[in-house]
């Protein structure tokens, strides 16, 4: 089981509150993603759940069951951390051991625990070695594997892959995402990196400012953003907004359109000239000055060679346009 439930949650140091209140509830067996910028309340969130921070009032329930003023050891939740946090001088077997040897497991099952984690993480061969004879992905592996042998009620990982290269990064979110299909426990993971949120999530809760801009599923978000900021936030390249008289022919303060909703056509309302041009191979992405507009972005056909300087005609397709009132949020 991993239902985890908060009830206006609240959290402030001193007169500061960094989150204001929050009603969330997370299924048992969901892959959660909190994701923001910088400074958007997600490790606090998520550190609350773990008990590593008290709350300043509300309540958070873990399988039905009050836990807020539950300590983390109590609360049968176990968290992987940015920083690995391995002992150097322990092999990989001890480290993963370590946290049923402290609990006074029975050495015979804590030994059965090891192995079957090592096995499921690709990590059997590695179990003589020191932490620091592994890659870092590997080390991550170590730090999920000690997680795993407790066998929680709820995984929760904080910013885990980002001390890691970008090949490594791609190649430990899909292990995570195959972990949590092998194991269907509830895992809930922070990351300021859309990109993992839209890739690994069942579920994102998309925070600002301590606040909940908008919760759903990857695509509910992509298609139906309920605000400028989550408009914006959500998907790479990010939507175009637009604001001004262009905005309001549709009777909007902001309109918004994806870079791939829009066409090329010579006669298309919004005339301009390519900027920066990036041929990546399979896309082309183009910034284009359209006159009494911001800069708008295009994706494209890899095969596209338009180039700095270049003019081009662009069109909205049809039914892709999102309006936007003046307070921000989606017009019906």
């Amino acid at each position: 089981m991993g239902k985890i439930t908060l009830k206006s949650v609240r959290k402030s140091f001193g007169e500061v509150d960094v989150i204001p209140s929050i009603d969330l509830s997370i299924n048992d067996g969901e892959f959660v993603v909190f994701v923001g910028p910088s400074g958007c309340g997600k490790s606090t969130l998520l550190r609350l759940i773990a008990g590593l921070e008290d709350t300043t009032s509300g309540t958070i329930e873990i399988d039905g069951r009050d836990a807020t003023e539950l300590p983390p050891a109590k609360r049968g939740l176990a968290m992987v951390f940015q920083s690995y946090a391995l002992y150097p001088h322990m092999s990989v077997k001890k480290n993963i051991l370590f946290p049923l040897k402290m609990a006074g497991m029975d050495p015979a099952e804590a030994e059965k625990r090891v192995a079957a984690a090592a096995k499921v993480l690709n990590l059997t061969a590695y179990l003589e070695r020191k932490p620091g004879q592994l890659s870092g992905g590997q080390r991550q592996r170590v730090a999920i594997g000690r997680a795993i042998v407790r066998e929680p009620s709820a995984f929760l990982f904080d910013e885990p892959l980002s001390n890691l290269d970008a090949a490594l990064r791609v190649n430990m979110r899909q292990e995570i995402s195959e972990l949590h299909q092998s194991l269907k426990t509830t895992m809930i993971y922070v990351t300021h990196d859309q990109v993992e949120a839209m890739t690994m999530a069942d579920k994102i809760v998309v925070l600002q400012a301590g606040r909940i801009e908008q919760v759903g599923s990857p695509m509910d978000l992509y298609l139906r953003p309920a605000n400028t900021f989550v408009a914006g936030f959500i998907g790479s390249p990010k939507m175009n907004l637009i604001t001004g008289p262009e905005a309001a022919k549709h009777d909007a303060t902001t309109i918004g359109i994806r870079p791939e909703h829009l066409t090329i056509d010579a006669n298309g309302p919004w005339q301009g000239v390519v900027g920066l041009a990036e041929h990546l191979g399979s896309d082309t992405f183009l910034k284009i000055a359209v006159d009494g507009m911001d800069s708008i972005t295009l994706r494209a056909d890899g095969e596209l060679m338009l180039r700095h300087g270049d003019k081009i005609g662009l069109a909205p397709m049809a039914g892709k346009l999102h309006r936007f009132g003046p307070d921000g949020k989606s017009l019906a």
